[in-house]
């Protein structure tokens, strides 16, 4: 591709620069670019092409070594990684290689990491939910954090802006704590969800089962083809079927002619420029030759994922920031969260052995919250609320595994299908804690000699309280849905499971008190956007990545209007 920047001179000028390509990256980068700025993309690991480099989109388990399971080798490069259980030969190409970016544990995290053109959008759940004023407002009611500069109808129409380019299917229901998308079709559920949808919907009052809103095309969409129902999403989808920077935006950006990527490029700092009261551009490392490279521009977007981000604002010190850019509050690096997860219960569901379904959906369904919403839901237990995501199946090859038996018969009858189950798991709001942080470790180096991180978080007493809640209720609504041999479990884990960690560079109306504006604007370096998750002031329950896409598509657009006004 035309746009590859490989063999960049030291000194390059461009009107915008955006560190990373992932999620909120490549919507900097699409609008950016759509505005008229010739904008830099610097990503830290390789090209990725959509299609071309998705080398195991279309394969069985049985082509891949060890049937989809890692060799030892590989075990060793991912050493946290597999922690999370989610990594397999059919995606270990994805991910970043732990010994080469090390990060301390001061207490137990997991960071997963992608770092190519892509970045973590090539991997995640596409599970999509706006936030709204229940969620926007949570900080300034019950008193944690700090508030949002910002409420639903500042970010409700990017919302729509960026669902109608990406393509979100799900269904509307007009409940204030989950507001409605701007929707494709829906997936269907199968006959066993529908029937546990049925019971629960029946058995408790304000609760509702729907199919999950997800980042699938049910339609063809744009120039991409609609959902397969393959479920190999994560290999990289040749349709384009979901959305990834690689699939959706990042080619909306290369057709205006404006657009640059620099792979393999390890930004090392931002510049600022103690006499313009701006910062000038970004210190890059060629993590290829060890080559130092400056960059300049007029507006710098930070998107590298949330502790990167932060990162590299913590290590850009200068005699204005001697503690990093930005951060005259004392608040970068402080109050990350993630949300709580794998805790739930399953069941198994009598009555369907005659049922099946088709294809491989790659979505389930969803609850959403239902406590503490209005003053009838008000909890004494905890502040904030969760939702469920789940799905119903026949188990298969799990049941074949354990079960007595050779020769004939035996393989005759785990051809068959096994028993529906149905199962649901919560994902809890985290508070935003001044003490969950992450902090620079200047003696324990990366491959490229640079400082890394220390993460020092731990869920508290209000998530802990939120995950009893999960398991008790998720057993009674299975329960009352009349599955059998109901079981809750709770398997405990510390933040970074969830993947969705959040803040550490917040959004907030004092300087004194947060790192950026309602624009995502640091506050005293405005001509540096955040609009990852380090911008997050809090967690909400729901998925975040929908929200950065919103955010970043209104950061790019006041980022233009304000060079146009001469204001950055």
């Amino acid at each position: 591709m035309a746009y590859y920047n490989i063999d960049a001179k030291k000194e390059v000028t461009y009107d915008a620069i955006v560190i990373g390509s992932g999620i909120s990256g490549g919507w900097a980068a699409k609008e950016l670019c759509e505005n008229g700025l010739k904008t830099l993309v610097l990503e830290r690991g390789r090209i990725v092409e959509h299609v071309a480099d998705y080398p195991t989109m279309n394969l069985d388990p049985w082509d891949t070594e060890l049937r989809g399971g890692l060799t030892p080798e590989q075990q060793k490069k991912h050493y946290k990684k597999m922690r999370s259980g989610w990594m397999g030969t059919d995606t270990e190409h994805f991910w970043a290689d732990d010994e080469a970016n090390p990060y301390t544990e001061v207490k137990p995290f997991l960071w997963l990491r992608a770092h190519q053109m892509g970045g973590r959008s090539l991997l995640w759940g596409k599970q999509t939910y706006r936030w709204g004023d229940l969620d926007f407002e949570a900080n300034a009611l019950d008193g944690h954090g700090v508030d949002w500069p910002i409420r639903y109808k500042d970010i409700e129409p990017w919302y729509t802006h960026v669902e109608k380019f990406a393509g979100i299917s799900g269904e509307a229901l007009g409940l204030p704590q989950l507001p409605d998308s701007h929707f494709l079709p829906p997936m269907e559920m199968n006959c066993v969800e529908k029937h546990v949808k049925n019971r629960v919907e029946k058995a408790f009052d304000g609760r509702h089962m729907i199919i999950g809103r997800c980042a699938h095309l049910t339609v063809p969409h744009n120039g991409r083809g609609q959902c397969q129902n393959r479920n190999r999403c994560n290999r990289g989808c040749p349709f384009g079927a979901y959305f990834s920077s690689n699939a959706v935006t990042l080619p909306a950006a290369q057709a205006t002619g404006n657009l640059t990527i620099r792979p393999f490029s390890i930004v090392q700092s931002v510049i600022y420029d103690d006499k313009k009261n701006k910062a000038t551009g970004v210190r890059v490392i060629d993590a290829e030759t060890n080559e130092a490279i400056e960059f300049s521009a007029k507006v710098i977007f930070c998107n590298a994922s949330t502790l990167s981000s932060t990162q590299i604002l913590l290590n850009s010190k200068s005699d204005r920031f001697e503690n990093g850019l930005g951060n005259d509050s004392g608040e970068l690096g402080h109050n990350l969260m993630d949300h709580t997860y794998r805790v739930g219960a399953v069941g198994r569901v009598e009555g369907f052995d005659d049922k099946y379904y088709k294809g491989r959906r790659p979505n389930g369904i969803y609850i959403p919250r239902y406590w503490n919403v209005d003053e009838n839901s008000k909890s004494d237990k905890f502040l904030r609320g969760f939702g469920y995501q789940g799905g119903g199946g026949r188990a298969g090859g799990a049941v074949a595994a354990n079960k007595e038996g050779f020769g004939a018969d035996y393989k005759d009858s785990i051809l068959k299908p096994g028993p529906w189950e149905f199962f649901i798991t919560g994902f809890a709001e985290c508070l935003p804690y001044h003490e969950n942080q992450v902090s620079l470790n200047t003696e324990v180096l990366d491959k490229w000699g640079q400082p890394t991180l220390s993460i020092d978080a731990e869920f508290k007493e209000n998530e802990k309280a939120l995950n009893k809640q999960i398991q008790e209720d998720a057993v009674d609504m299975l329960e009352k849905a009349d599955l059998k041999d109901v079981l809750g479990f709770d398997n405990e884990h510390p933040p970074g499971f969830g993947v969705h960690e959040m803040g550490t560079a917040r959004m907030g109306r004092d300087p004194k008190t947060s790192v950026l504006n309602k624009f995502n604007q640091v506050h005293t370096a405005k001509n540096v956007f955040v609009t990852d998750g380090a911008c997050m002031t809090s967690s909400s329950c729901v998925n975040p990545s929908l929200t950065y896409m919103a955010l970043s598509a209104r950061a790019a657009n006041h980022a233009v209007s304000e060079l146009k006004k001469r204001n950055i």
